[in-house]
């Protein structure tokens, strides 16, 4: 059974930097593309960005270029999403997903509110 389970959100202050992980369990982890998506509140679920297998790394979003930026561990399973200078704007939850050749995964999510 595959899992994905994120973790590292929170409420941060603008300006603030938080570090978002997703654990992964029951796939072949080294081989499928990480990748992370946001849903704020009221608006549709967006893309952040994606690690591919062979490590290269797109980040989709303009606003979060030169912010936000995502790794790997393919010992721990695991894949990062560490955020800085961070905006109200970029509240929302948080979610991993995994894409390989055995099928699309997704974890639960995780809440980041930045706010005073």
């Amino acid at each position: 059974q595959v899992q994905l389970v994120e973790s590292g959100g929170g409420l941060v202050q603008p300006g603030g930097s938080l570090r978002l992980s997703c654990a992964a369990s029951g796939l072949p982890f080294s081989s499928y593309a990480m990748s992370w998506y946001r849903q704020p509140p009221g608006k549709e679920r967006e893309w952040v960005g994606v690690i591919r297998a062979t490590g290269s790394i797109t980040i989709n979003l303009d606003d979060v270029k030169g912010r936000f930026t995502i790794a790997r561990d393919n010992v721990k399973k695991t894949v990062y999403l560490q955020m800085n200078s961070l905006k109200p704007e970029d509240t929302a939850v948080y979610y991993c997903n995994a894409y390989g050749s055995g099928g699309d995964y997704w974890g639960q999510g995780t809440q980041v509110t930045v706010s005073s």
